[in-house]
Formats: structure tokens, sequence, C-alpha cells
């Protein structure tokens, strides 16, 4: 056929994520490069205490877990084995205190993050309906409600909150970056508000098992939810108790009227924890030595830099319990992150985590002892 005579090419139209892209806010870490470029000239090499990330070798009881499950051919439940489900139960009564936690209490996750992400999407918000969280919290709070184009709302008191259209509200304690912990009558205040109006909480505790000058306490616990799991899930994490990160291994607690919805969803979703991950978890769930060796390694790297902060006149405020110290030397969190930079160390700056931080950075725990010692004497 001519030029003149041939049909008109077909559209060819491409799957655009630009809309959904356009709901999220940059991501924040990307604003670090050039610091993290400052730190790594020093001749000392860096000191990164910027991102929460364990670095020390997984527990090697662990491992053998991992290795004696990696012969795993077949595709793995999402609710997870019943090997997983009683070990989630068992610790969940044994650590937190909760009572009579069944099978249907609990559901396996791939990492705290991704459930934190897509929840408020999982639980069919929306236009119109809203996502709470703390004023000062991990980013994610709000990246999941824009993913879900919900609203959204940081709070300092969740309870003066306008209840309205209300759908999920985020507790976080101990704080992620703040290390604040919320003791038991507060929480309990808070739960008997939720339930009175109809709120869902979704309490993230993994950093529960990381207290320094506070016992954290779990929403699960009797004197905080009066023995009832109604409209209240825990969040926990394997990540920085047994040094999992790479494992992806998290699990929720609490409602079954919330959970078993949400376990069907994920089903069709395909979230599925790998199987040899699921074994490791058990292993991991089922010992307490190595978390009491593991906080023991955070808590001499805390002391340390802690006092080196300190006399490098910076002011400690909360960090009684989790990985992270939220310092301040009354100025600019860019300002600070620039000035430890020059000295080879980075850290987060505090407005990562919300305007209200502005003046803060967070310290995280998370680098060798060698790398510690090397801060403390640049500091």
């Amino acid at each position: 056929m001519s030029a003149l005579t041939d049909p008109p090419p077909v559209a060819r139209h491409r799957p655009s994520t630009e809309s959904l892209r356009d709901r999220l806010p940059d991501f924040p870490w990307d604003r670090l490069e050039p610091y993290k470029k400052t730190a790594a000239a020093h001749p000392g090499g860096i000191v990164d205490l910027s991102v929460g990330t364990p670095v020390d070798p997984v527990p090697e009881l662990i491992r053998k877990a991992l290795v004696a499950a990696a012969d795993s051919p077949g595709y793995p439940t999402v609710w997870g084995t019943p090997e997983l489900r009683d070990a989630i139960t068992g610790w969940a009564e044994r650590r937190l205190g909760a009572r009579d936690v069944t099978h249907r209490h609990v559901l396996p996750v791939v990492g705290s993050k991704e459930l934190v992400a897509w929840l408020p999407t999982q639980l069919g918000l929306g236009p119109g309906d809203r996502v709470a969280y703390p004023r000062l919290a991990y980013p994610t709070y709000e990246v999941g409600a824009r993913l879900a184009r919900a609203d959204h709302e940081a709070y300092d008191d969740p309870t003066r909150l306008d209840p309205r259209n209300l759908r999920l509200l985020w507790l976080n304690s101990p704080s992620n970056p703040t290390g604040r912990v919320l003791g038991k009558q507060e929480l309990a205040r808070i739960v008997s508000w939720a339930r009175e109006h109809g709120v869902l909480v979704f309490s993230d505790e993994c950093y529960i098992e990381l207290g320094w000058e506070s016992d954290p306490v779990s929403v699960l616990h009797p004197e905080v939810c009066g023995g009832s799991y109604e409209g209240i899930v825990a969040v926990h994490s394997l990540s920085k108790r047994s040094n999992l990160a790479g494992y992806r291994a998290a699990f929720l607690v609490g409602d079954p009227a919330v959970l078993g919805p949400l376990l069907e969803i994920r089903k069709h979703g395909g979230m599925m924890t790998p199987a040899p991950t699921q074994a490791a978890a058990v292993a991991a769930l089922g010992d307490d030595t190595h978390v009491h060796e593991q906080r023991e390694r955070y808590a001499a790297r805390r002391s340390a830099l802690r006092d080196a902060l300190v006399r490098h006149g910076f002011r400690i405020e909360h960090s009684e319990a989790s990985l992270y110290l939220w310092a301040t030397r009354d100025e600019s969190c860019w300002e600070t992150v620039s000035h430890l930079a020059g000295l080879g160390i980075l850290v987060a700056p505090g407005d990562f985590y919300g305007p209200a931080g502005e003046r803060f950075v967070r310290v995280a725990l998370t680098a060798t002892d060698e790398r510690v010692a090397a801060a403390v004497e640049r500091l």
C-alpha cells in the first residue's frame, strides 16, 4: 500500500505509574547523599549512624534454621506454618504479657515496612477516610495514607483528634525517631478513646525489646486492653531484636476481626513470607539468649555515643528506648548534619520525621564497636 493509503499506526498505551508516584513525597534519604560524600572523605572513613540497619551477625541458631529449610520448592502459605503461628503466640504471651492468643490472633507479614505502606489500601481506605500518626514519626505512615488516597494528619495527643472518618490510628512506642515510650495508663486511655469512637488502632512496637531507661509495654497487655483485643493490632518485627532486617520477617498480633480479612486480601496478593524465613523466625522467637546478647551490644554503644554527644554540646531528649538517640544543638538539623559530616559522621536530619524535628538529628546505634569508637574519638 502507498503511504497515502496505509492504515494509521495502532496507538500503543504504556501503563503509567506517574499518578501513583505523584501522591508520594520525594524519598528523603536522597537528600543525604552530599553529606554522605563529605563524611566518606574523612581520613578515617565514614561512621554511618544515619540508617538503623543492623550490622552484627545473624545468630547461628537462626542461620542453621534457615539453611535447614533451604530445600523448600513449594509455595509457602500467607498465614505461615503452624510452627510459626505457635512461635508467635508463645512469644506474645511470654514477652508481651498477652493472654489467650490463638492462631486467629496472628498474621505473618513480609517485613513491617511493607505492612505499614500498604495497610490503608488493604483496609479499603480511600478519599475522605483519615489516617493519623504521631507528630514525629516514621515517614511510611504518611506514605501508606497517600498510596490509598486517604487523608492524613499528625497528632500530639490522639484523643484530641476529631474522630469523624478517622479510620486508622497509628501508635508507635517505643518511638522512631525519638525513643519515647508510652506508659500503661497512657496507652489504656488512648485505647479506651479509640474504642469509644470506633477507631482502629495499629500499634507499631518493633523496638519493644530495646528499652533502656523505661520498660516498654504492649498495647496487648491486659492492663492496657482490658483482656480484649477488639479494635487493636500490634506490629512486631525481628529485624532489630534478632538482626534479621535482610530476612524480612515481621508479624501482627491482635483482633481476629481485622486480621481475618487482611489474611484473605494478602492471599490474593501473594504476600507470602518465604518458607526458609518462616523457619528462621521460629528459631528466633523461641530463643531469648541472643536477644539479651544483642541488647548488651547496643547498650554499650548507646552509653558511649550518648556521653560523647553530651560532651560535644548536644542535648539528648527522650531516647529512653529504641535504637536511636534524639539529639539537638538548638540549630537547624541540616547545620548539625553538615557539622557532623565534617567529622566523618553521618546522621539523619530530624525533619525526615516531620517539621517538629527540624532542630534535631537521629543518631543510630547500629554501627560496629570499632566505628562507634571512631565516632566517640572524633567527637
